[in-house]
């Protein structure tokens, strides 16, 4: 029998290991800062995804990369996240396509997925992102360098993340254009820069 879900928080996370992460970053800060900056923001992401979870009653699945499944449970267990899936080979764009096929798949009917890479992320923001898509068939976080910081959906659709230039300036524009081939107008949340780069420290400091 498969799941049934009302919404699902989905946190896209990196292992913070030394140079299994933050690369752009550790190319300027060396392997070992970057990682700890890939912890701290994993942390404060998981803190108020879970304090919204807790909130809104909505499910919290951290969705990780560079784990072994059983390392994976004991990482959930470390940081109290009740259920902890494995992104999976690929490229991003698939990694995040796999996420909205497994939502689907348990007929999540309000789907917001984000990454661990924002200093400036708020509560506020991953309630504004639920509460849209009671209005809106979806919502997105643009980003500063030209892609986004969250992705929510009403209805799941795995096929949107297909054709983007992922890692390119393009990848919010794309986003839009498939979303309007949809016909989904989607709502804006307020712009806010990632942390991938050393120069991206400065605000954060």
């Amino acid at each position: 029998m498969s799941r049934s879900v009302a919404s699902q928080l989905i946190v896209m996370a990196r292992w913070p290991a030394p140079g299994r992460c933050k690369r752009r970053l550790a190319s300027s800060l060396g392997a070992e800062a970057a990682a700890r900056v890939q912890a701290r923001l994993t942390g404060h992401t998981l803190a108020l995804a879970l304090q919204l979870a807790r909130q809104l009653g909505i499910e919290l699945v951290l969705a990780v990369d560079g784990l072994a499944p059983r390392a994976a449970r004991r990482l959930g267990d470390q940081l109290g996240v009740g259920r902890i899936v494995l992104q999976g080979r690929g490229g991003l764009g698939v990694r995040m396509q796999r996420q909205f096929q497994r939502a689907a798949t348990e007929r999540a009917r309000r789907v917001v997925l984000i990454g661990s890479d924002l200093p400036q992320l708020e509560r506020a923001d991953l309630a504004s992102a639920f509460a849209a898509l009671d209005h809106q068939q979806a919502v997105l976080g643009p980003a500063c360098d030209g892609g986004y910081w969250l992705i929510g959906l009403r209805r799941p659709e795995p096929a949107l993340m297909e054709g983007i230039a992922w890692g390119s300036e393009q990848v919010l524009e794309q986003t839009l254009a498939a979303l309007a081939r949809r016909g989904l107008e989607p709502a804006l949340l307020p712009w806010r820069r990632d942390l991938d780069r050393g120069e991206d420290l400065g605000p954060w400091r």
